[in-house]
């Protein structure tokens, strides 16, 4: 060890050589380090022998032991450490090198020999935390590369300086410790490392406090173990309600904790003083009161408050009511509020103000957690709530709700029933009560006001619809006159006894039967809406009148409920037939009934099915009546066909009546239509007496010449055509011109003159003018040959008009 180098110091290492048959001579290699210089030489055994009795001396191995190097060394670089030397480098060259981690390997070049003077030197500094050793090999060949020794080992220690302060792993520690914990009890541990040499003072780190925030109750209320690291309690009097957090400043120190000497670090240590139930709940007053109305539960009828110095919302603090006295019955119970820690006194049976007007409870208060240990309950944890009941007006009870009652039905009107009254609870008040009547489905019931009479009003019937599992169930109503007035209801169940009143009626009404006695039978029973004992067995009968019934037909019983009945002929003709049956039930006294039961009668098949015929011929249509349906039939046929001819005819005869030209392209049409708008141009006022037939002609033939109008009868002789009839004084102007049409489309010689008096008939101040192509002023030549293109009912016109000037 240099502790610092500047001292001269003189190292002698003796290497021991076993030289194989030969007297022990071993050479010695000194290394010195001469002001921080390390030995000079390191020799290689020497390789020669001598042959002295025939032996021969082999060297061996070298043992070098470690060479120590400081750390952090501040040079100069490169600094030599050592000389390596071979014996033969006299006799021939030698070249000197090393291997290893450090020279030829990574990290490369931290050493380096000299190949021919044989110095190796360390090329900077060295750091042991980043590597504290090296194991490098020396090697010796000639100039041709031949090993001229053995290799040998180089070990290099790093020597540890104190350059490392301590490092604690968290900067921040967390512990906890319960109040009133004792005087050495653990809280938690701290922890330092040293990258430096631990086996050396180095890296050895103690631990101290530092200072300890707040101070109170003492300044020194925990100790640390210097080595350890652990920290405990010191002395007695931890108590969160006083002091709930200490920081304390802790310094670890290298060098043993030598502070003159060592390196130093702090970190800081939160120790949370933990609650402990050291602290009852207290009640705030010794006595809380409340009131609460009577009938109603689930209010807070009282709020009790408490003082509770533990942890807050926590199981210390949590505080836990019980009532203890003045609830025998239960009516109450207290409730902790979750935030503020409250008692809530709630009702949860409704209380009575007849039987009690007030309570004098006591309330006992605890904690969820149990108290610590040493600590005792405080008298002020019990307290007395007075609660006052407040009086309301209750609803009047019914007695029993509901009420039964058995009653045969059939009982007459205005029978009584029962009383079905109701008591007031307000005992206290003198208050009357009504009754009155709430639901009745059938309305056979009434109540009287005052007392609660029951009576009936209608026949009660157990058969009725309102009536279920013979129970009729009617709702009644008691009313107070408090303030406000409170109501009641009561349900009355009437059980209806059941008395023979309905009488069986058969079944079923219609059955079908072959006319060939022993083919089958109809299998008949009866329907009684009565109960038992008061329907079957039933007793069918067939009644004596009229005879023909006995005669034809036969029952015969099968069992109390269903009977037989089948016919006692050979044959009987195909038909519908009622036949009679009396049915009787087993009431006391029995009702009977008389039932008819159509039966068709028909023909049957092998298979006992009435064929189509038969079913026609059971239905009651003989021949006879079958030709009469058949006739009626035929006439109402014919009627129709006539009806449809008479139609037909008449659209015939109106169709003949209509113009020769299209009625929207017909202007004697269009000018009829306008005649009939009345006008609105200067000829408002007509000699209708122009459109009639005139009586004679003379007023025409004594015209003189040139003055007669085209649109009057023409004076000259007829042609041998028939003269048109004559209509005197027509009564419809329409008739007249139809009549005059059809007359003029008949008359092949007549001019169309008729179309002129229509025209004419407008005016002669018509502000439309002129709508006839015939009626022209034009003085030139017309050409009416295109009236042979209109068609044939024009071809009058064109033979009249279209022949030229000789025409």
């Amino acid at each position: 060890d240099c502790p610092g180098g500047s001292e001269h110091t003189i190292w002698e290492t003796t290497v021991k050589l076993a030289l194989a048959g030969g007297t022990p001579s071993p050479p010695t290699a000194q290394i010195a380090w001469e002001d921080g210089q390390q030995p000079s030489v390191i020799m290689f055994p020497s390789d020669r022998g001598t042959n002295s009795g025939g032996l021969r001396r082999h060297r061996r191995d070298w043992v070098i032991p470690p060479i120590n190097v400081p750390e952090n060394s501040r040079g100069p670089f490169p600094q030599m450490l050592v000389s390596i030397r071979s014996d033969q480098d006299r006799e021939i060259q030698i070249r000197y090198s090393i291997t290893g981690v450090g020279a030829d390997q990574p990290p490369n070049e931290v050493f380096r020999i000299d190949p021919v003077a044989g110095k190796m030197f360390v090329t900077k500094p060295l750091d042991r935390e980043e590597r504290s050793s090296y194991h490098l090999r020396a090697h010796a060949v000639d100039m041709n590369g031949n090993k001229v020794e053995n290799p040998i080992d180089l070990y290099i220690y790093v020597i540890d300086m104190n350059d490392n302060r301590p490092e604690f792993k968290n900067q921040v520690y967390n512990g906890s410790v319960d109040e009133g914990s004792k005087p050495g009890t653990y809280v938690m541990k701290v922890t330092a490392n040293d990258a430096d040499d631990d086996t050396t003072a180095n890296g050895m780190v103690r631990y101290r406090i530092l200072s300890q925030s707040p101070l109170s109750p003492i300044p020194n209320m925990f100790t640390i173990n210097s080595e350890t690291g652990d920290i405990v309690t010191v002395a007695a009097g931890l108590d969160r309600e006083k002091v709930s957090q200490y920081t304390i400043i802790i310094q670890a120190t290298d060098m043993e904790g030598n502070l003159n000497f060592g390196l130093s670090n702090t970190a800081t240590a939160i120790i949370s003083v933990t609650d402990v139930n050291d602290n009852p709940p207290e009640m705030t007053v010794k006595t809380f009161s409340g009131e609460v109305p009577e009938n109603k539960i689930d209010v807070v009828v009282a709020n009790m408050t408490v003082i509770d110095k533990d942890q807050p919302h926590t199981k210390n603090w949590n505080a836990v009511y019980r009532i203890v006295n003045g609830d025998p019955s239960g009516h109450f119970t207290v409730h902790t509020d979750p935030v503020t820690n409250d008692g809530m006194v709630t009702v949860v049976k409704p209380v009575d103000y007849e039987m009690n007007r007030a309570f004098m409870l006591t309330v006992v208060v605890s904690n969820q957690a149990h108290l610590a240990d040493g600590i005792e309950s405080s008298p002020l944890s019990t307290a007395g709530v007075t609660i006052s009941v407040v009086d309301v007006n209750e609803p009047p009870t019914f007695h029993s709700n509901p009420k039964t009652i058995r009653f045969e039905e059939g009982v007459p009107p205005w029978t009584k029933l029962c009383t079905f009254t109701a008591t007031d609870p307000d005992r206290l008040m003198q208050q009357v009560v009504r009754y009155s009547k709430l639901a009745d489905p059938a309305n056979w019931l009434r109540i009287n006001a005052t007392n609660g009479h029951i009576v009936t009003t209608a026949v009660l019937d157990r058969e009725s619809i309102y009536v279920k599992d013979n129970i009729y169930e009617a709702t009644f109503l008691a009313l107070d006159n408090g303030s406000p007035p409170a109501s009641g209801t009561g349900t009355l169940q009437i059980y209806l006894i059941d008395v023979n009143d309905n009488a069986p009626a058969l079944l079923p009404k219609e059955a079908q039967i072959c006319e060939r006695i022993n083919t089958n039978s109809i299998n008949i029973t009866a329907a009684d809406a009565d109960m038992e004992p008061n329907v079957g067995p039933f007793i069918f009968e067939l009644p004596t009148f009229p005879p023909s019934v006995r005669r034809n037909w036969t029952i015969s019983r099968l069992n109390g409920d269903y009977a037989q009945l089948s016919l006692r002929i050979q044959y009987l003709e195909s038909g519908v037939y009622e036949v009679p049956v009396v049915v009787s039930d087993s009431g006391n006294p029995p009702l009977s009934n008389r039932s008819v039961i159509k039966v068709k009668v028909c023909h049957c098949d092998e298979n006992g099915e009435c064929t189509t015929i038969g079913a026609v011929a059971a239905a009651g249509l003989g021949t006879g009546a079958i030709i009469a349906i058949l006739i009626c039939i035929i006439i109402l046929l014919t009627m129709v066909l006539l009806f449809v001819v008479w139609m037909k005819r008449r659209e015939k005869e109106r169709q003949t009546k209509q113009l020769l030209i299209d009625p929207e392209d017909d202007v004697r049409d269009n000018i009829l239509k306008y005649d009939e708008e009345g006008g609105g141009e200067e000829d408002q006022d007509y000699d209708l007496s122009q459109l009639q037939q005139p009586e004679s002609l003379e007023h025409i033939i004594s015209k003189p010449p040139g003055v007669r109008r085209v649109d009057e009868r023409p004076v000259v002789p007829e042609s041998q055509y028939p003269i048109r009839p004559v209509v005197p004084h027509p009564g419809d102007i329409g008739d007249f011109i139809n009549e005059g049409l059809r007359a003029a489309d008949n008359d092949p010689t007549a001019p169309p003159y008729d179309s002129l008096l229509v025209f004419d008939y407008e005016g002669s101040g018509s502000t439309a003018g002129s709508v006839s192509s015939l009626n022209s002023s034009s003085t030139g030549d017309q050409d009416y040959d295109y009236l042979n293109d209109w068609g044939p009912r024009f071809k009058k016109l064109a033979d009249m008009y279209g022949g030229g000037d000789d025409d």
